[in-house]
């Protein structure tokens, strides 16, 4: 799976902001890998710098230096609407009103098409749905509205996952989608007393990292306006439900272990879910190994529970991006190769049980349990720190339509099978949610079927409708 992207907003008088948003960017980099940018507001005009790459590539000192002022937002991206080329790297820019605006967008849309026919637009694969808001917020600024009456116009009629901030001339603002789906969270710089600038931000680490205190989770249709004289806030649009529906794979997978969601730490949700997963599928073993990264805090939490000893069996190249994107099977597997590598005398004449995150295609997971007979292992069971994953995501996360999804189309012995290992587990959705402790329900329809919100139909290779 690609992730979601990660956005920052910072307004802070006298402080360097385009190296606080250069600090909060590179806390959310597992978020996005493919492009990274930056926008700022001088006084007197914005200024957009942004390509494709890592944000230490994109931004040097001698760029960050030249990006004055006191506020600014920025972005991470993976690109799961528009094309992945340099052009839909964000933000982008409108010189809608008196000094145009800049907007960076985490999720997706899923009724595009319907918003850019109503408009006379013609939506291609060139153009982005942040490109598509971005467009139709300017044109309702034209006609002598102001950027949060445009906002609402527009996202009043937009329909799947955006947790976005925009820029303009002495103001940052951060909107969530009525229904929440993907984090965004507010900090504070200085004391209660005494704020020195504000920060939003897709996760808590990005706070931690520039110096700022945790505040709040910003609420599902909540617009926070944040200026030099502090921060307002307004229920932009009406919430969808009386219960929050962040997607439940930012406990999975997608947000670092040391981010708080909801009110619960990320990484001790994920040592519950390896607890509860070695409750509901014991075997007898001799190692307990996780696969990197997020798959370690489930492994550690299956092995205090199992009594299996914790080690580990694989040793991850940091410098390999978190997911596998490469067209065919031979190309994954090299993939799987060139980001693991196995420790041989951990691993040789070992039963091992083998913790990750989930199965999408099950192409690199296979590889991966191919390597550890290779090292050695005499038995390799998987346990699965989420249930199956049978249905494809609309809401800002780039999975396979469900032809191409293993669990699918396949029962969970047949996916063994396919994979060869020895035995196979998953925990179950009652589990995963009790691991996360949930106080709303979270999205959870890539592993149900049960979308919240309205999604596309897709016609699948066997004339299937879903």
């Amino acid at each position: 799976m690609k992730e979601a992207c990660g956005v920052v907003g910072i307004v802070a008088s006298g402080r360097d902001v385009a190296h606080l948003c250069y600090d909060a960017l590179y806390a959310l980099q597992h978020r996005g890998q493919e492009s990274a940018g930056m926008a700022t507001f001088n006084n007197e005009q914005i200024t957009v710098v942004k390509d494709n790459g890592l944000v230490s590539h994109v931004f040097a000192d001698t760029t960050l230096r030249a990006l004055a002022g006191s506020l600014v937002i920025g972005h991470t991206r993976y690109s799961t609407s528009g094309s992945a080329n340099w052009t839909a790297a964000q933000p982008v820019y409108r010189s809608a009103g008196s000094s145009g605006f800049a907007l960076a967008h985490n999720g997706n849309l899923t009724n595009t098409t319907v918003l850019a026919e109503a408009a006379g637009i013609e939506f291609t694969s060139m153009l982005s749905d942040s490109d598509l808001v971005a467009e139709l917020v300017a044109r309702e600024i034209e006609r002598g509205g102001s950027l949060v009456d445009a906002l609402s116009v527009v996202l009043g009629e937009a329909q799947g996952a955006f947790s976005m901030v925009l820029l303009e001339a002495n103001a940052v603002h951060a909107v969530r989608d009525p229904h929440g789906f993907r984090p965004l969270c507010l900090g504070r710089l200085g004391t209660e007393d005494a704020p020195e600038g504000w920060v939003v931000a897709s996760e808590s680490p990005a706070l931690d990292v520039v110096g700022a205190a945790f505040v709040r989770e910003i609420r599902p249709g909540e617009l926070v306006t944040i200026t030099s004289a502090g921060v307002q806030t307004v229920q932009l649009l009406e919430p969808a439900s009386d219960k929050e529906m962040l997607c439940i794979f930012e406990f999975v997978y997608f947000a670092r272990p040391d981010t708080y969601l909801m009110g619960h730490q990320v990484h001790t949700a994920r040592r519950r879910m390896g607890e509860l997963l070695a409750q509901q599928s014991s075997v007898e073993a001799d190692i307990v190994m996780g696969v990197p990264d997020s798959g370690i805090p489930a492994a550690e939490g299956y092995a205090k529970a199992s009594g299996i000893p914790f080690g580990y069996g694989l040793v991850k190249n940091r410098y390999i991006g978190r997911t596998f994107i490469s067209p065919d099977q031979q190309q994954r597997a090299a993939g799987v190769r060139r980001k693991l590598n196995p420790l041989r005398e951990n691993i040789a004449g070992q039963r091992l049980v083998v913790v990750d995150d989930s199965i999408v295609r099950g192409t690199t997971t296979r590889a991966l349990v191919g390597m550890l007979r290779d090292a050695g292992a005499s038995e390799v069971h998987l346990r699965i720190s989420s249930p199956p994953f049978m249905w494809p995501c609309y809401f800002g996360i780039d999975t396979p339509n469900r032809d191409d999804l293993l669990a699918a189309n396949h029962s969970v012995e047949e996916m063994g099978d396919y994979i060869g290992c020895d035995s196979i587990e998953f925990i179950t959705l009652e589990h995963l949610r009790t691991a996360i402790q949930l106080d709303g329900e979270c999205c959870d329809a890539c592993l149900t079927g049960n979308y919240p919100a309205p999604v596309p139909v897709v016609i699948g290779r066997a004339g299937k409708r879903w």
